[in-house]
């Protein structure tokens, strides 16, 4: 059981860490950033937000869906190269993307793209600061086109 204590201030130690920066961040004066997300792990802090003529119904279906995990990756960019490249690949190789230097980051959930940032550095852990939102109906004509 020790382990998952320390786990668990492990967790809240990074999380406090990430919190301290979104706040300096804040105090910064960047007034038009949107709102961070949470660190893993974090408690949920949903609130209703006055939707149109929901009520308590779609809060609670809303509810229903909010602890569901969905793999969330950042992706640096993409190469295709044919299979005898990858086999002469060794420690020290250097494999050149199709993103060029300076370029906003793709941030995608379960494959799809939502997002774009940059990459930011806090504490020797990486993470991205969000630049550009995909709106929702651009994320379902996406979809719908896969």
């Amino acid at each position: 059981m020790p382990t998952d204590t320390t786990d668990t201030m492990n967790q809240d130690s990074i999380a406090d860490d990430w919190a301290q920066a979104l706040e300096e961040q804040a105090a910064s004066g960047s007034a038009d950033a949107a709102p961070a997300f949470d660190a893993p792990n974090a408690p949920s802090t949903a609130t209703n937000g006055g939707g149109a003529g929901g009520g308590a119904n779609s809060m609670q279906d809303i509810q229903m869906v909010l602890d569901i995990p969905v793999q969330l990756s950042v992706e640096l960019g993409r190469v295709k190269v044919p299979i005898k490249y990858i086999l002469q690949l060794a420690q020290g190789s250097v494999v050149e993307l199709d993103a060029l230097a300076g370029e906003p980051m793709d941030v995608l959930v379960n494959g799809y793209l939502i997002a774009q940032g940059e990459v930011v550095v806090v504490n020797d852990k990486f993470g991205i600061r969000l630049t550009d939102i995909v709106t929702p109906s651009e994320r379902m004509r996406r979809v719908s086109k896969s």
